[in-house]
């Protein structure tokens, strides 16, 4: 059964709250499996990039589900060499084409790159009146980028996808993006490798009165903050309980317990200095 919990973004599209992440995630059967896994188990969101090098797998293995197009929501992202270079619609067609749709449900800019996130995000703002993208948005801002961005453009992104977990829980951020209309999705939600959240004594603790583990009591966490959540993983019974967070309720005490985990903790690359 699918998921059916969604947020609806400020186009009217809604987004699932629960998406598969495919960073680092290899083109082949290593993309393809995980994708179909996740697909089986009930997701219907499938979070990608160009710079992953894994969008074809992402396409034939939606292809190849028998899922309608229409009942999957696919997001990828304009990588920062494409932005550089002036080549941005060239490769969202190139996107597209290795997706093998003709329709994205959300396009990214994938991070701020400076002198040119502005050109490119008009550039996906036409993508959008012609139809081309059900929503577009952005990756890895902060306020003064969207400021900046909201300014010189027409179009308020849909979505805003940053690092957050519970030690950067990016709480100014989400009360910023929250009063202008933006999304908050969470990439790297469990922290990645260099910290090892799916064993903290406190998830852990909580997860126990709820007969879920700490990796779901993240999730669950994410969901009830309102933001959305895309965890990566190539191991199909993890895919499947990352799924298992919709039959449970964290309550305020909990809530406010995981929230005051926070260390505006960074484990991955800073939007204000960033050299790629």
């Amino acid at each position: 059964m699918a998921f059916t919990e969604s947020k609806k973004l400020n186009t009217k599209t809604e987004i699932p709250y629960l998406g598969l992440g495919v960073f680092r995630s290899k083109e082949g059967d290593e993309t393809y499996n995980s994708v179909r896994w996740a697909l089986d188990a009930g997701y219907r969101h499938i979070d990608t990039a160009a710079f992953y090098g894994n969008e074809g797998s992402v396409g034939k293995a939606v292809r190849d589900s028998g899922i309608p197009r229409d009942e999957i929501f696919i997001t990828t992202k304009l990588w920062n060499d494409d932005m550089r270079r002036g080549t941005q619609e060239a490769a969202f067609e190139k996107s597209l084409k290795n997706l093998m749709t003709d329709y994205l449900d959300l396009y990214l800019i994938h991070w701020p790159v400076p002198d040119h996130y502005v050109a490119s995000y008009k550039i996906l703002e036409r993508l959008y009146k012609d139809d081309r993208c059900r929503a577009v948005g952005v990756s890895n801002f902060e306020p003064h980028h969207l400021d900046t961005l909201m300014k010189e453009t027409s179009l308020v992104p849909a979505v805003n996808q940053v690092e957050l977990h519970p030690l950067l829980n990016q709480q100014p951020l989400l009360d910023y993006c929250a009063s202008h209309g933006i999304a908050l999705t969470a990439w790297s939600p469990l922290g990645g490798t260099k910290v090892d959240l799916p064993h903290d004594p406190v998830l852990t603790e909580i997860g126990r009165h709820y007969g879920k583990s700490a990796v779901q009591v993240i999730i669950r966490w994410n969901i009830q903050r309102g933001v959305v959540v895309i965890p990566k993983s190539s191991n199909q019974q993890r895919i499947i309980e990352n799924g298992q967070v919709f039959d449970f309720e964290l309550n305020n005490e909990d809530m406010a317990k995981i929230n005051s985990m926070n260390k505006n903790e960074r484990f991955g690359s800073d939007p204000d200095n960033f050299n790629f």
